[in-house]
């Protein structure tokens, strides 16, 4: 890369994904600390991008995630040829994810192959899943040649707040930091078999409310289901200390607040990578996904998971009704991953 290198980033449409990706950001900047990084995604994620310090400018994708819409990828391509993009790098492993580049006509195209897009590339790479198990490390590897191998330490995601914000996030929902804040996380996008069961959560909470802390519910509009399981099981005396704050907040006020909070506990989900790129400690549930591929980086973090023979099995839903990677991952578990943290 060069200093005058204008590249363009095609986003993953994922939150926890997008959090991974400033991995690869931050490669970029510390090879060519002059170039222009520009980043296009969808409007999930692109609030992200302005705690992330790399990024230099974002682009609204104006598509929704699994759209095709041919003729719309290529008139986005063609608006895009006044800004002389020098390179684009293309997370998506989608036919669909290059279309725009190539159609921007970008004369360096870097991707890994996939969906039959070898032709819209101009680098396309041939996976080893050996060399690179992580997610994360697939995505930085794309800031180098294909000949080159990437450092031994590939540098972690962190994304930034200021007292101002978070002092506003707390003024909005009339927070306080009174007790010690655990930040719970019981959503999952990706699917229903990812999410550990609402009466272990509650479980989890009533113990530690008791213990002095306070709880933090956070999630988006879709998770207010399960969070509304869990408050009902949520002991009278304890039940002020529960805010729920699932389907209230923006991504950027649930930043800010999870920034001030004491420890997460949080399924395989986009928080769980929040929360670790704020740097606070993280207890990661796993269930038919898979820690040794997009583990939460941070410092401070326990992985708990069953030994069931059928997990990981990365399904939406549990193909055998059961959900017992979730299930027997029991609440005395959570409370001693988070008691060890904090004692930390």
């Amino acid at each position: 890369m060069a200093a005058s290198d204008n590249i363009l980033v095609i986003g993953p449409s994922w939150v926890g994904d997008m959090v991974m990706a400033q991995s690869l950001f931050k490669c970029i900047k510390e090879k060519s600390p002059s170039c222009t990084l520009t980043v296009m995604t969808s409007d999930r994620t692109r609030p992200l991008l302005a705690r992330m310090p790399e990024v230099d400018a974002a682009i609204d994708a104006q598509l929704d995630h699994g759209e095709l819409k041919l003729g719309t990828r290529r008139r986005i391509g063609k608006s895009l040829k006044t800004y002389h993009y020098t390179k684009a790098i293309i997370l998506p492993n989608s036919f669909k994810a290059a279309l725009i580049p190539f159609h921007a006509g970008i004369p360096s195209r870097i991707g890994w192959r996939g969906e039959w897009r070898v032709p819209l590339l101009t680098d396309c790479r041939r996976l080893d899943k050996n060399k690179f198990p992580l997610m994360v490390q697939r995505f930085a590897a794309l800031a180098f040649t294909r000949d080159t191998n990437p450092p031994g330490f590939i540098p972690h995601p962190k994304l930034q707040v200021d007292a101002v914000h978070v002092n506003h996030a707390l003024a909005d929902f009339g927070l306080n930091m009174h007790r010690r804040i655990v930040a719970i996380c019981p959503g999952a996008e990706f699917g229903d078999a990812k999410q550990w069961p609402a009466e272990h959560f509650a479980a989890l909470s009533n113990s530690l409310i008791v213990e002095g802390w306070q709880v933090w519910i956070f999630g988006s509009p879709n998770d207010a289901s399960i969070a509304e399981a869990i408050l009902a099981d949520i002991n009278n005396e304890n039940i002020k200390y529960c805010i729920n704050l699932s389907g209230r907040t923006t991504l950027t006020q649930a930043i800010d607040l999870m920034s001030v909070t004491s420890i997460t506990v949080s399924n395989d989900s986009g928080l769980m990578h929040i929360a670790a790129a704020l740097g606070g400690p993280v207890v990661g549930l796993f269930g038919p996904t898979s820690s040794g591929f997009t583990p939460p980086l941070a410092k401070r973090v326990e992985l708990l998971a069953t030994n069931i023979e059928c997990r990981p099995c990365f399904k939406r839903t549990c193909p055998y009704g059961h959900r017992r990677c979730l299930t027997e991952l029991e609440p005395s578990q959570t409370i001693t991953a988070v008691h060890r943290l904090v004692d930390e």
